[in-house]
């Protein structure tokens, strides 16, 4: 007797059940999960990303970001990351309902960014950081992205966008100034976009290894 179609159809049905209680399900559940609206001020969190900070999310992409950063904050416990100051508390599946693609990263080869936006980091702190991430972070392994920026002549006022206090081999020649470009502008506008803006129930540790 030829067993070769039951077997196929053996390992079909196993492969389907396993792919049915894996994924579907798991897809089927996150995909009821919808924004949290708090009781006392009526706000829907989390919050739509703003124009520019969307156009940053695909410069981000663009320039590969995503590659050596996560966007993934494990609970405490589960890993270092409250402790270098990436989060206070874990990503839950209910931070990421409002984005239609997910960023969560490959490798931490920089630190997690889900909530760089939190950090006290300003626009000018972002801005020599990718003009040459050596300016703000001795030691990095991160490229620096020159491109990003431009060096222009001042005509009327400066520019109240220009960087200021960047060291001789970035300064700009007398009557000049450098600027972000637009994709700068956006990418940095996404970062600073990024932070975990309220304490959902469920992001709540209930089981931390050692605890009580």
């Amino acid at each position: 007797m030829n067993k070769g179609p039951l077997l196929f159809l053996g390992i079909f049905l196993t492969l389907a059940f396993s792919w049915t209680g894996i994924i579907l399900t798991n897809h089927l559940t996150i995909g009821r999960i919808g924004t949290y609206v708090d009781a006392d001020t009526g706000t829907a969190f989390p919050q739509a990303e703003p124009g520019l900070a969307r156009q940053g999310k695909q410069v981000y992409q663009e320039l590969g970001c995503i590659y050596c950063h996560t966007q993934q904050v494990r609970r405490p416990g589960f890993g270092a990351d409250d402790l270098r100051g990436w989060g206070e508390r874990q990503s839950v599946p209910r931070d990421y309902v409002q984005q239609d693609r997910l960023l969560l990263g490959t490798m931490r080869t920089g630190p997690d960014l889900m909530t760089v936006g939190s950090r006290p980091l300003n626009a000018d702190w972002h801005y020599k950081h990718l003009l040459d991430p050596q300016l703000t972070s001795p030691g990095s392994n991160m490229p620096p992205f020159p491109f990003l920026f431009a060096t222009r002549r001042i005509v009327g006022q400066p520019s109240p966008k220009a960087i200021q206090g960047l060291p001789p081999q970035y300064a700009p020649p007398p009557g000049h100034e450098v600027v972000p470009t637009h994709r700068a502008e956006a990418l940095v506008a996404y970062l600073m976009s990024l932070k975990h803006e309220y304490d959902y129930p469920e992001s709540i540790p209930v089981n931390v290894p050692g605890g009580h």
